[in-house]
């Protein structure tokens, strides 16, 4: 059975420190809605640890159509984006950015020791969130005449669906988020209404 449910992280982490041999992975966990927040986040890291040399990062983002990407930036090849995305499966969130930033220490760790670090430095960032369950929510818009109103408002009631926007104006146009598992018995009742057309949005 497909589910409508998804885990993520319910708000940005506290930044945690790890240390291993004098360098200091300094780890950070954020709830993001699409890949154009990543830059900005990563950048904003960037500023808070002007003496990091590389700050890595993974994210996911989606429930049935899931994207991700792992970055290593400058350290040997999946020593450290990876690593991170493996904590990102292993707590089984999605919608999540867990970046890390490193100073180094003046003694090198070795691709072994890089991978442990970033593991840990993810790990530690993830453990200190609130992970929370969301459910996949679908838009429906709903185009009436301002005469159906209130049959219309009386049906979202009764669904208990939240209104995202709404234009009452003689010709009506409603958007209502519904929770994917129930969004084609939603769908059947307004098609009962008389004259309610019904655009599902992606």
């Amino acid at each position: 059975m497909e589910t409508d449910t998804f885990r993520t992280i319910a708000s940005a982490s506290e930044m945690v420190l790890f240390k291993e041999r004098k360098s200091k992975f300094f780890s950070y966990a954020f709830p993001i809605q699409s890949e154009s927040e990543v830059k900005n986040l990563v950048e904003e890291i960037r500023k808070k640890h002007p003496g990091a040399n590389h700050v890595c990062y993974a994210w996911q983002l989606g429930v049935e159509k899931v994207t991700y990407r792992a970055n290593d930036d400058g350290e040997p090849n999946n020593s450290a984006g990876m690593p991170i995305y493996g904590q990102l499966q292993s707590f089984g969130v999605t919608n999540t950015l867990v970046a890390v930033a490193r100073v180094f220490g003046g003694i090198k760790l070795g691709v072994g020791g890089l991978i442990s670090a970033y593991r840990s430095g993810a790990k530690m960032a993830l453990t200190s969130s609130k992970i929370v369950e969301r459910t996949v929510e679908q838009h429906v818009k709903l185009y009436f005449e301002y005469s159906q109103m209130d049959q219309v408002m009386r049906l979202i009631k009764q669904q208990q669906l939240r209104l995202v926007s709404q234009k009452m104006e003689l010709h009506c146009e409603l958007v209502f988020s519904v929770r994917k598992s129930a969004l084609e018995s939603v769908i059947e009742l307004f098609k009962k209404l008389q004259a309610v057309r019904i655009e599902q949005l992606t």
